[in-house]
C-alpha cells in the first residue's frame, strides 16, 4: 500500500481521501479549514498542521484545490510540495486548473527529476463519496500506472495523454456540462411558456435522443427550484474561464454565449447556488420567476 499525503479536504476532496483510506492506503492530511478537521479524522484521516507534516515520506501526493493560484502556492511555494515530498514522491493534482498552469507545475517538477500526474476530475459530490469519479489522467504511462492503486480508490482511471491533457479533457467537460444545462434551461423555458407539463416532458425526453446525463440529474431539482450547491456555479464560471482561455485562437460560439450566461448569473447573485440556477436565472430573464 502507498502512503499518501493529501491536501483539500473540501467539498471532493473529503471524501476523495476518505474512500483512499478505505482502499487501505494511510492518509496524512493538511488541512486548510480547521471545521473540516474533526470530519476528516472520524473518516480515519490522519490531520497534521502544514503541509510539509502531511507530503514528508508520502509515496504519493494528491491535492485537490480550489483554483491555479492554490496549486501554484502549494505545489511551489516555501515550504511546498516540491521543496518539502520526498524525492521519489508522485504529484498528482486533482484540481481543475488552466493547462498553462498545469504545464508551469510540470515543469518545475521535471526540473528537479520529479514526477507527477495531473488528473482532474468529473462526477462530483456524490461521484467522490461512491469512489465512482471519472479520473482525466495526463502524464507519462509508468508515473500513472505507479499510482493506480491510489486514484482507482476514488474512481476510473482513464490515460488522456502528456502532461497537460487532463486539463484539457477536464476544460472540454465543463464545457458541455454548461452547455447542456443550459439548453435544457431553455428546453424547460419553452414548454412553461407553452403550457406543457415540464416533469411530463423530461419523462418522454430522456427516453430519446434528447436524454442525457443532466436532464436524468438534475431536472428534478432544477424544477423544484432546488438549488443546493452539489457544484457551485461560481466554480463553473472559474472552469468557463479556462476554457475561454485555452481556446482563445478557436471560434467556439455556443461555449462563448453560454460562458456569457454563466457570467451574467453569477453577477445577479447566483455563484453560491448549483449551477442548476441557470433555469432559475433562464425563468427570470424570461419574467417567470
Amino acid at each position: 500500500m502507498s502512503s499518501v499525503g493529501f491536501i483539500g479536504l473540501g467539498v471532493m476532496g473529503l471524501p476523495m481521501a476518505a474512500n483512499v483510506v478505505e482502499a487501505g492506503h494511510p492518509v496524512r492530511a493538511y488541512v486548510r479549514r480547521p471545521e473540516r478537521a474533526a470530519e476528516a479524522r472520524s473518516r480515519g484521516i490522519e490531520v497534521v498542521d502544514t503541509v510539509r507534516d502531511a507530503v514528508s515520506g508520502a509515496d504519493v501526493v494528491v491535492t485537490v484545490l480550489t483554483d491555479g493560484p492554490a496549486v501554484l502556492e502549494v505545489a511551489l511555494g516555501q515550504d511546498g510540495i516540491l521543496a518539502a515530498a520526498d524525492p521519489g514522491a508522485v504529484y498528482v493534482d486533482m484540481s481543475t486548473i488552466a493547462p498553462s498552469e498545469w504545464l508551469r507545475v510540470h515543469a518545475a517538477f521535471v526540473a528537479e527529476g520529479r514526477e507527477v500526474v495531473d488528473a482532474p476530475v468529473s462526477g462530483g459530490e456524490s461521484g467522490a463519496e461512491a469512489g465512482t469519479l471519472s479520473v482525466m489522467a495526463g502524464g507519462h504511462d509508468r508515473t500513472i500506472e505507479a499510482v493506480s492503486d491510489v486514484l482507482g480508490a476514488m474512481g476510473t482511471v482513464v490515460r488522456m495523454g502528456d502532461a497537460g491533457s487532463g486539463q484539457v479533457t477536464k476544460a472540454a467537460n465543463q464545457m458541455i456540462v454548461a452547455g447542456t444545462i443550459q439548453l435544457v434551461s431553455e428546453a424547460l423555458v419553452f414548454l412553461e411558456h407553452h403550457g406543457v407539463d415540464r416533469a411530463t416532458a423530461v419523462e418522454v425526453l430522456s427516453r430519446g435522443l434528447a436524454g442525457s446525463t443532466v436532464l436524468e440529474r438534475k431536472s428534478t431539482a432544477m424544477l423544484a427550484d432546488d438549488v443546493t450547491p452539489g457544484f457551485r456555479l461560481a466554480l463553473h464560471r472559474k472552469d468557463l474561464a479556462i476554457a475561454e482561455d485555452a481556446a482563445s485562437s478557436l471560434s467556439l460560439p455556443l461555449s462563448s454565449a453560454v460562458t456569457q450566461v454563466v457570467r451574467a448569473a453569477v453577477a445577479q447573485g447566483g455563484g453560491d447556488d448549483d449551477h442548476g440556477t441557470l433555469y432559475r436565472h433562464a425563468r427570470r430573464t424570461n419574467g417567470l420567476g
